[in-house]
């Protein structure tokens, strides 16, 4: 490779860059740099419910009242959760014994907290949108808006009719095994508005399942932001009544107009966030810790005609659609004549299987420098053409420069957006560049960057959320709550000691306890598919598990023995996850963290934690070859 206007380096050279790069950005707090606002009261009304009703659901009828029994108990009621109750119901359960609890005010999960302008899926509706061939529905762009997302998670719930089974604004706080009764003994409290207090509930479940995603809990940089005079809000939380307009795909931000706008972040929600604020406020300036890497979206009207010839034309096209795409993520190195049946800028990444596995096979320990080296060559192609296409974007030189991503492709989550870069042409945009320092601290009005203050009258916090990673990264950890199995074993102990699941959906001693990875399962850049893969499989152990017991009261759980083979196996394919050692810090790193060396105790521990090594293709198979074999193997059944 030569020496182009600085963005094409030789293979040695374009690595020391990305190490100086790397090294520029880490920070001794790492993840505590962040102050998660569910933990942290004097922040807590950032992360308050801006679009729930409170008076006119007080008025509703409980879901669930204090001292009940479900069958089934889902928390989380979002995609995940959603995939989990329709595929339970098509496992021969009935929707009534489905209760779902969240805190959020309806379904949708992510896609209920985020209506920020701009927002949309990046991954092609035709994979993303779960259920499509199921009801029947035509996504009206090839990625979807926030709106329509929400729409069809409403849709699905109303389909199977799921819509008044859920107990919103509700946040289970405890759940304690009882094993004489086989079920779990949850604690709960349901926010009511300001009006009214907090109203607690116990009730006991057969079955839990915990699908509370990733994007639950906003967090906010620790830079004294209660020192801040000025308005300010997460994106997670939109203030559409500061800024003017209502969700939408473009919205009227017509009361920025005379407004000094600080967008503090340039990940994913940023970059779709940014044009629509460049296009309304007086002056806009986008701080800068780390560019993402935008390649080009392609976004367009869906043509229905060629939807119905090329795209839902047999039965069982959507799950053989998002195979074909997980198949092509997970390829090392892509194979060019193989079907491309979504064929966008995810499918042309060609190394993203270090985030998700890779359908090459297991990495020997010893050949991991080598394979880790040859992924560098082959990224260097993409990287090289998007930080050219940055040059190609953005007239300002100085600004072109600091919007270049130096980092390879795996290291922070990839961005697509057509209107991104060219926004930072706009007279009254200005691009705030930390050089990987972040900002130093907030004052009354506004940032400072480098010694120098920059006021502002409203910053937006596109700050992101804990990280998946982040803590001990049990299914308790996850939803903010206590979980005690058999002899009152701690979930979050066994999860921080000695990680150990069947298949990434359960764990022994937690019976009846069945969750949505990510920890010993699989991932894919379509989390969609991925949740139903989950979701299908818990279900199928729950219905064969009833068909054993013949019994209404039993529980189910792998066996010490099951779980550690499951582990043994995750264990060695950990090196195939090697090349994010050297990341620059983000939430895929735990802000770094996966670099620090460690002993050895720990560097098993962060092993028994890594998803299944090659891929969703080969999880998914490995899955169904189990449950063809048919009689649960490795898992306990008792009544």
């Amino acid at each position: 490779m030569s020496v182009a206007n600085g963005s094409a380096l030789d293979i040695t050279e374009l690595e020391a860059k990305y190490a100086a790069e790397r090294d520029k950005r880490l920070r001794a707090d790492k993840g505590l740099q962040f102050a998660d606002l569910s933990k942290t009261p004097e922040f807590a009304y950032l992360a308050n419910d801006p679009w729930v009703d409170h008076i006119a659901m007080n008025k509703q009828t409980p879901v669930i009242n204090d001292s009940d029994s479900v069958k089934f108990l889902v928390l989380g009621a979002g995609l995940g959760g959603l995939l989990f109750a329709v595929r339970l119901i098509q496992a021969g359960f009935k929707a009534d014994e489905i209760k779902f609890i969240d805190i959020a005010g309806g379904f949708g999960g992510a896609w209920y907290w985020n209506r920020y302008p701009g927002l949309m899926c990046d991954v092609e509706a035709s994979i993303y949108l779960p259920l499509l061939e199921e009801t029947g529905y035509i996504p009206k762009h090839r990625y979807s808006y926030g709106p329509e997302i929400r729409a069809h998670a409403n849709r699905i719930a109303e389909k199977w009719q799921l819509t008044d089974q859920a107990m919103f604004r509700t946040k289970m706080q405890t759940a304690d095994w009882d094993e004489e009764g086989k079920c779990w003994k949850v604690t709960m409290q349901e926010s009511r508005g300001l009006e009214e207090p907090k109203k607690s509930i116990t009730a006991y479940a057969q079955f839990i399942y915990a699908a509370p995603g990733p994007l639950n809990f906003p967090q906010i940089p620790k830079l004294g932001l209660e020192k801040f005079k000025g308005h300010h809000f997460h994106t997670s939380r939109w203030d559409y009544e500061y800024t003017g307009g209502e969700p939408g795909e473009s919205p009227t931000l017509d009361k920025l107009k005379d407004k000094r706008v600080a967008l503090l972040g340039t990940g994913v929600t940023a970059v779709q966030v940014m044009p629509q604020l460049a296009a309304w406020a007086k002056e806009l300036l986008v701080f800068q810790r780390t560019p993402s890497a935008v390649d080009l979206r392609g976004q367009r009207l869906t043509d229905i005609a060629k939807w119905k010839d090329e795209v839902a034309f047999q039965a069982g096209w959507q799950n053989a659609r998002m195979v074909n795409f997980a198949a092509t993520l997970s390829a090392d190195p892509a194979d060019p004549s193989a079907e491309d049946l979504v064929s966008d800028a995810w499918c042309k990444l060609g190394t993203f299987h270090v985030v998700l596995g890779t359908s090459r096979g297991i990495v020997p320990y010893q050949e991991i420098p080598d394979y880790v080296a040859n992924l560098h060559v082959i990224d260097a192609e993409r990287m090289n053409r998007i930080r050219a296409r940055v040059d190609e974007s953005v007239k300002d030189k100085a600004t072109a420069d600091s919007l270049k991503a130096w980092y390879p492709t795996w290291c922070k989550r990839p961005a697509f957006h057509d209107d991104y870069l060219p926004a930072f042409n706009r007279p009254n945009v200005r691009l705030v560049d930390t050089a990987g320092k972040g900002v130093e601290r907030i004052t009354e009005n506004g940032l400072v960057v480098n010694g120098q203050e920059y006021p502002v009258d409203v910053l937006i916090l596109s700050t992101g959320y804990r990280g998946p990673a982040e803590g001990d990264g049990s299914p308790a950890w996850k939803a903010n709550m206590v979980v005690k199995g058999r002899a009152g074993k701690n979930m979050a102990e066994k999860w921080d000691g000695s990680i150990a699941t069947l298949h990434g959906v359960v764990s022994h001693d937690f019976p009846n306890f069945f969750f949505s990875g990510q920890a010993q399962g699989s991932a894919s850049a379509n989390f969609g598919h991925s949740l139903d893969e989950m979701a299908t499989h818990a279900a199928y152990i729950i219905a064969e598990g009833a068909k054993i017991a013949k019994a209404d009261k039993f529980s189910v759980e792998p066996s010490v023995e099951a779980e550690e083979a499951w582990t043994a196996q995750i264990v060695a394919g950990a090196g195939n996850f090697a090349a994010l050692v050297g990341c620059t810090p983000s939430y895929f790193t735990r802000e770094g963290d996966f670099g620090e060396p460690k002993p050895l105790e720990e560097q098993m521990k962060a092993a028994r934690g890594s998803l299944w090594p090659l891929g969703l293709v080969s999880f998914v198979e490995t899955l169904k070859t189990w449950r063809n074999k048919g009689g649960l193997e490795g898992m306990e059944v008792k009544v």
